[in-house]
């Protein structure tokens, strides 16, 4: 590859990315319609499993690897660029609206889930039984998640006179053809951004905490850019949330099951996990002080929170 075709690549990822998030937003939006489910049952379950379907493969490939730093590392920094940065990009372009259902219930569970990590990475391994408990406590959310929508969709069904409008088969597919885009469009952006950040003088340590850290979250950064551009607040927030849960429970879980592994890196049961978890707690401050509303304001305290992250992830890296 040179130069002309590494432009070509990421102009072309960045294209790929903006389309399918863009129809996989559509599609999103009217299967919930199609299905009798809310908009934000979609984000947290069929959105965020396939946003956080780079972070699967990147740990378990980590975790095969013997690279047990890199596979927890990728979960806490993707959790923190999708509440910062994504989350903070998403509410400057539109504020985002937070039921009050989701203020309670999944926004808790996104720091229950994440402050579990800590009792099981604390020795700084992880068991192939822990890996267990935590895929155990994924499943559990799942089936809570698909019994609250079934309830949703029995309600809906008992409103409806047509049942032709239930049938959301061509929306799957958008959906479906959204999610594979956006992983294609963020290898190619990733691949066009390495081999440019290396020609131009970038070390492999910054090309790792840049490009390859913020690539993994692109898809849920298209996506919630076209949500929030849609005004489709649901769909943000659910797929911000529900990535978080899918990184730190189904990421983590998966990678141990496979493979069981060590950390050499003691910062990741220490102040890169708290750092985690501040971020967290901060993006559910934000939305209780903003009366269940991430403002502009609120977005950007959450990008420069990002930044100084980068910068303190920088000075300690050399």
């Amino acid at each position: 590859m040179n130069i002309v075709w590494a432009v070509i690549f990421l102009a072309g990822g960045l294209i790929v990315l903006w389309k399918s998030a863009d129809l996989l937003v559509a599609g999103a939006v009217a299967l919930a319609q199609r299905l009798g489910v809310s908009p934000l049952i979609i984000g947290l379950t069929v959105v965020a499993m396939g946003t956080s379907a780079p972070e699967v493969a990147a740990s378990i490939a980590a975790a095969l690897r013997g690279a047990g730093d890199m596979a927890v590392g990728n979960v806490f920094g993707s959790n923190i660029a999708n509440l910062a940065l994504v989350g903070g990009l998403a509410a400057l372009i539109r504020p985002i609206s937070i039921q009050k259902r989701t203020l309670r219930r999944e926004i808790p569970a996104m720091l229950v889930v994440a402050l579990l990590l800590w009792p099981v990475l604390r020795n700084l391994s992880l068991s192939r039984p822990e890996g267990i408990g935590l895929l155990a406590v994924f499943a559990a959310l799942i089936l809570l998640t698909v019994y609250t929508a079934r309830k949703e969709t029995a309600a809906q069904n008992r409103n409806s006179t047509d049942p032709q409008e239930r049938r959301g088969t061509k929306h799957f597919i958008f959906v479906v053809i959204g999610l594979v885009g956006l992983a294609l469009g963020a290898e190619m952006t990733v691949r066009g951004a390495v081999y440019i950040g290396k020609q131009v003088g970038l070390s492999d340590a910054v090309i790792g905490l840049t490009i390859i850290a913020i690539g993994t979250s692109l898809p849920e950064l298209a996506t919630c850019v076209a949500a929030a551009i849609r005004s489709q607040h649901d769909i943000s927030i659910g797929n911000l949330v529900g990535s978080n849960i899918f990184n730190t429970l189904l990421v983590t879980g998966t990678a141990g099951v496979i493979c069981p592994f060590t950390m050499e890196e003691p910062s990741l049961a220490g102040a890169y996990y708290w750092v985690m978890i501040a971020v967290s707690a901060a993006f559910a401050a934000l939305a209780v002080l903003g009366r269940r509303v991430i403002s502009r304001l609120a977005g950007s305290i959450l990008l420069c929170t990002y930044i100084a992250y980068m910068i303190y992830l920088f000075a300690f890296s050399r």
